[in-house]
């Protein structure tokens, strides 16, 4: 498993904090010494790098994160980025894309977030989307709706609903996962099979009882059992090649427990 920190922020100034995560999240997992699975964690062993950028700049940043993901995804079979916000997915997707097309393999996006992060783009405004418009951007620039799934979303904005619903991107909500988180589990590698997958969790998507620290906090999220028990399952997968975990932020109020779940579920993926 190669690990890549990105500290990348690019979206309002309450994300100022998450490019500290991935330093954050590493100490945490010394703290870790084995997985559920029983694998010894040890972290200066880890095959670790950072991609190296100046937040003043996101189109430089996010430059050198799509020149050095999709270098990554050229020689490492499975690669977990730290992030950061939500808008490096934007890049690191681009670069799953690309490589796909090069290596004639069907692209598959599942994400885990409380929203759908498909507000309205202008490029002629903003050249580098932010957090909250990174997927319309994606699929905007081809990457294919039709195996983008979104899970445990719950609160959306009116526009990302008609953008969602106009490109029949798949919404697995949370009462569905309620009802059956095991069945809806099948669902959700079922729709990923045939394809090489990029697996993207913002750390939002779990109740803020368990996870405080990040941006947009929604009430009625997973708990944090429950999120490591779909995380050891989509782990499994044979085609997942790229994970990122992004929005924790270390110096939001209940930094302490979240960066722990971010340790947590990087000690699972490994």
């Amino acid at each position: 498993m190669f690990i890549v920190k990105v500290q990348g922020i690019n979206g309002s100034e309450k994300n100022r904090g998450c490019e500290k995560a991935g330093n954050s999240v590493l100490e945490s997992l010394k703290e870790i010494h084995s997985n559920e699975q029983g694998k010894l964690i040890d972290v200066d062993l880890l095959d670790l790098e950072e991609i190296h950028l100046d937040n003043s700049n996101p189109e430089k940043a996010n430059g050198l994160i799509y020149k050095n993901s999709l270098e990554i995804f050229e020689t490492k079979p499975k690669t977990i980025f730290l992030g950061g916000n939500h808008s490096l997915s934007y890049s690191v997707g681009k670069a799953f894309l690309e490589h796909c097309k090069n290596s004639d393999k069907k692209s598959c996006l599942i994400i885990f977030d409380a929203h759908p992060d498909c507000m309205p783009y202008a490029p002629e405004n903003s050249k580098i989307p932010t957090h909250r418009e990174w997927l319309m951007a994606l699929v905007n620039d081809g990457f294919p709706a039709e195996n983008i799934l979104l899970v445990g979303v719950r609160n959306s904005d009116i526009r990302e609903i008609e953008f969602l619903s106009r490109n029949r991107i798949r919404v697995i909500g949370m009462n569905q996962l309620m009802e059956d988180l095991r069945d809806t589990c099948d669902v959700i590698m079922e729709f990923s099979s045939g394809k090489e997958l990029y697996l993207s969790i913002d750390i939002d998507v779990v109740d803020p009882v368990f996870a405080p620290a990040t941006e947009y906090a929604e009430a009625g999220g997973l708990t944090s059992r429950q999120f490591l028990y779909l995380v050891q399952r989509l782990n499994k997968i044979r085609g997942l090649r790229a994970i990122d975990i992004v929005e924790i932020n270390p110096e939001r109020p209940g930094a302490d427990v979240t960066v722990k779940l971010g340790a947590k579920i990087l000690a699972e993926l490994i």
